[in-house]
């Protein structure tokens, strides 16, 4: 046989053992895909993502198993498919974030898990960021005005109509929550906790130093088996990663305007008064510098709020300025395990200017007894033309245009959103724990959508059809106080 002829052969004989090769592969993948196990790991496929749709990367996925799979089974479920578990949300049974090390994409990760027989849903991570409208200054009369008698000494306060309603700046008088009437009742406790789930707060500032919440000496330090053991003493940072300190200092500043409006320091001679002036605020921080956070972010923080609430803490509501349109089972879990802790989550409705019975706005849109979604008005008591509404999805509306409050590095700023109003029904809220201690969550709940004043502009838009009134709220009386 001549040199070329045993090439020709040598190539022939190649190609045939290398046929028959990936034949035998193609068979034990056959067979490898039709055994039946929950644990074997299946292979990921790539999947679009959805448009409308972002999720984080890592932890890609929130699984909550059924009744009766172990802690111990949700490792090894998650070992044997190349997982991780990154948490067990401790206030849900059966939740866990799961963090695939493979890199596959997300939607891939959710139908493997969602397939399995013990599980009872997946859901990717996803993505949350701070959805405010473009903030734009609102021109001034320039007209000067006396302050009222019973007002307090704060530089700012003629500049916060939604307390105490002028009429300047094109406003209308008494279109307000009525806050100097309500006073005369309480002006807030330092026993009540407000957790404010959000970019963190500026906890060194001036107007709020000594409003802020930090752990007492009774509580032992917050510990979670999978995040480790941090020191919580000014609250809950979940953007931190694995660093041994988790400080909630806000480094966005859309945390520390929510905290002023609820409770920057009245009558003390420095900038604005909270609705309290008195009350512990929470920091819970899982939005970063940017305003991004996740899903997992915010279960954990809300995770933690409880953890404490077991622990002592007097934590009586959630405050939520934030939102999307991505529903989460896992985080509407979560929200129900918090109300039954006894804590009322009070959400934003959103600023795209849409009805929220057709497009749903999440998390304000959980229909659950402790959730209470709030909408906007500007300073004529009428609906903000951002704010979104929902005649049986949005429960109340509040001032949430040009609202004066702190900011970073001992600053002051005005900003609109109904990321403003979300701060002033749970300041409200704050003041009737204040003055009813032993108020259930549910009929505080049902006090503040009970007592709004009623309002023209806003029939056929939230479920109150009215504006939150704090001294209402306080007597628990229905009195419309904007012509009085």
């Amino acid at each position: 046989m001549n040199r070329n002829n045993i090439w020709i052969h040598v190539g022939l004989a190649t190609v045939l053992i290398v046929f028959a090769a990936v034949l035998g592969q193609i068979e034990r993948w056959k067979t490898a895909l039709n055994t039946p196990s929950e644990t074997r790991a299946i292979k990921r496929l790539e999947e679009k993502k959805l448009a409308s749709v972002t999720w984080k990367t890592s932890p890609e996925v929130i699984v909550r198993f059924k009744p009766g799979v172990t802690i111990e089974q949700i490792r090894a479920i998650a070992s044997a498919n190349h997982d991780t578990l990154s948490d067990e949300i401790e206030s849900v049974n059966g939740l866990a974030v799961i963090d695939d090390l493979d890199n596959a994409p997300a939607q891939s990760v959710v139908a493997q898990y969602s397939a399995m027989s013990n599980v009872a849903y997946a859901e990717p991570n996803y993505e949350i960021k701070l959805d405010d409208p473009i903030q734009k200054v609102e021109t001034r009369d320039g007209l000067y005005r006396e302050s009222a008698a019973d007002a307090p000494n704060d530089p700012l306060f003629n500049e916060q109509w939604a307390l105490n309603n002028s009429g300047a700046d094109g406003g209308t008088e008494r279109a307000d929550l009525d806050a100097l009437k309500a006073w005369e009742t309480t002006k807030g406790s330092d026993e009540v906790v407000v957790a404010v789930l959000d970019s963190g707060v500026d906890y060194t500032h001036v107007d709020l130093v000594s409003n802020m919440w930090k752990r007492p000496a009774n509580v032992p330090a917050y510990t979670d088996d999978e995040l480790g053991s941090f020191n919580d003493i000014n609250g809950y940072d979940g953007t931190a990663g694995d660093a041994e300190i988790r400080d909630p200092m806000d480094d966005n500043g859309h945390g520390t305007h929510c905290a002023g409006i609820i409770g920057a320091e009245g009558d003390n001679g420095e900038g604005i008064a909270g609705i309290n002036w008195k009350v512990k605020i929470m920091p819970l921080k899982f939005l970063g510098r940017g305003g991004f956070g996740s899903t997992n972010d915010a279960i954990e923080a809300i995770n933690y709020a409880i953890d404490r609430k077991k622990n002592g803490v007097n934590v009586r509501i959630i405050s939520a300025s934030w939102g999307s349109t991505s529903k989460s089972k896992a985080l509407e879990d979560t929200i129900r395990a918090a109300g039954d802790a006894g804590i009322l989550f009070v959400a934003a409705a959103g600023n795209d200017g849409s009805d929220n019975d057709r497009r749903p706005h999440y998390p304000s849109n959980y229909d659950l007894p402790n959730v209470i979604s709030v909408a906007a008005l500007d300073r004529t008591d009428h609906l903000a033309s951002f704010s979104n509404f929902g005649v049986k999805t949005v429960h109340v509306a509040a001032p949430g245009k040009a609202i004066v409050s702190t900011w970073l590095g001992g600053d002051y700023r005005e900003a609109s959103g109904t990321s403003m109003a979300t701060p002033y029904v749970s300041g409200v809220a704050a003041l009737i724990i204040a003055n009813e201690p032993r108020i259930s969550m549910k009929n505080l709940r049902e006090r503040i959508i009970k007592t709004a004043d009623k309002l023209e502009s806003l029939e056929g838009k939230v479920v109150s059809g009215g504006r939150i009134c704090a001294a209402n709220s306080l007597g628990n009386i229905v009195k419309s106080h904007t012509h009085d």
